[in-house]
């Protein structure tokens, strides 16, 4: 009977240890980056993004959703690239940025969205220590797909906590306002 329950039990582990992870695949500064599905609150067009004067170039500005001041980061020049051009592709990924026991809902620009891949676990590696274009706190991972690899990023650690902070003030800052202005 013992070995029965343990077969079961190193099955089971198998089963776990070789899981498919899904990752929302998006563009961004001409890079094809992910973040874990689990990660997405929700995927809006671009409507109106109010401006917010003396902010770094990689805030866009604030979108009212639903009653509620978001703030917007452009992902593109936040990477260190150019500012995002709006097209009919571009489009806002929803996530929400924790910190300890504190959470920021966060609008990310991003150039277009890919697609949904499930990705082995056996498949995500670690990230390089050099050579990726993109700082490397900024990627937990890499993700292997055929022959390619697409980046994974770490959203929490994409925006500091003293940018985390900045933001939170931006939106106060616009919850001051009238917000059917925005």
């Amino acid at each position: 009977m013992n070995q029965l329950i343990q077969q079961k039990v190193n099955k089971t582990d198998l089963v776990v240890h070789d899981q498919l992870r899904q990752y929302l695949t998006f563009q961004a500064g001409n890079e094809n980056l992910a973040i874990s599905i689990l990660d997405v609150k929700e995927i809006i067009e671009i409507n109106t993004i109010t401006d917010v004067p003396m902010t770094p170039d990689y805030i866009r500005g604030v979108i009212n959703l639903r009653g509620n001041v978001v703030p917007v980061i452009d992902l593109s020049a936040r990477l260190g690239r150019h500012s995002s051009e709006i097209t009919k592709r571009s489009c806002i990924v929803l996530v929400q940025v924790e910190y300890k026991d504190d959470a920021q809902l966060l609008g990310m620009l991003v150039d277009a969205v890919d697609e949904i891949l499930e990705i082995p676990e056996a498949n995500i590696v670690p990230p390089p220590d050099f050579g990726a274009d993109i700082r490397t706190d900024f990627i937990q991972a890499m993700g292997r797909v055929g022959d390619a690899f697409i980046i994974l990023l770490n959203i929490n650690r994409v925006l500091s906590v003293k940018e985390l902070s900045q933001l939170k003030q931006v939106a106060g800052y616009e919850m001051g306002n009238d917000i059917n202005e925005i």
